[in-house]
């Protein structure tokens, strides 16, 4: 059976797109019990600066555009993988991981800042639960940039497989999961944390 366009039930790709899903579900809870500790702990600033005071809203957005320009660029990178376009899709998913590099620097020189100055995770009920959050989600996007390369090296060798399309459309799910959690980081931990 030829897997460009996969019968919903029944082979090898709507499988492996279903059980995806279920690993995504279980990141979500763990990002919602995250946040609920946040929403716990927040106020809980052990005489040092809150959210309102550390953090840099217009910053955090270019981060959100950021990872918002790496989900659009991983699924343009995924319907060219589908077209069995090699080198397109080898182009914009290399974009994807540029782009999540230059996430992972934001985010480093605004938390190696704030360690510099005092502020690391040990200092605060606050600062643990947002160091947690953040930690977490820069691993995913530590991992999908890994992903990228370990899944398009093969692809420089040789043309697109059915296998290729199942991993890449993975792949594309899960950045479009990191930005959706990070649309939710901006919201419930930076917005609400800056009033």
């Amino acid at each position: 059976m030829h897997e460009a366009y996969p019968d919903t039930h029944h082979d090898n790709y709507s499988k492996t797109i279903f059980g995806f899903w279920c690993y995504l579900l279980t990141d979500f809870m763990m990002f919602a019990a995250f946040f609920a500790a946040y929403a716990v702990l927040k106020d809980g600033v052990n005489s040092g600066p809150s959210g309102k005071d550390l953090f840099n809203l217009p910053y955090a957005l270019i981060e959100t555009f950021v990872l918002l320009f790496a989900a659009l660029t991983s699924g343009i990178g995924s319907i060219f993988v589908h077209r069995r376009k090699r080198k397109r899709a080898i182009t914009f998913f290399l974009i994807t991981a540029l782009l999540g590099l230059g996430f992972l620097s934001m985010e480093w020189i605004e938390l190696s800042d704030w360690i510099q100055r005092g502020y690391s995770w040990k200092f605060s009920a606050f600062l643990s639960t947002f160091f947690t959050i953040i930690g977490t989600h820069a691993f995913h996007v530590f991992f999908a940039i890994l992903w990228v390369f370990v899944f398009l090296i093969p692809l420089f060798f040789r043309q697109i497989t059915d296998t290729d399309i199942r991993r890449l459309s993975c792949l594309r799910m899960f950045w479009q999961f990191i930005f959706i959690v990070w649309v939710c980081i901006f919201n419930i931990v930076y917005l609400i944390g800056a009033l």
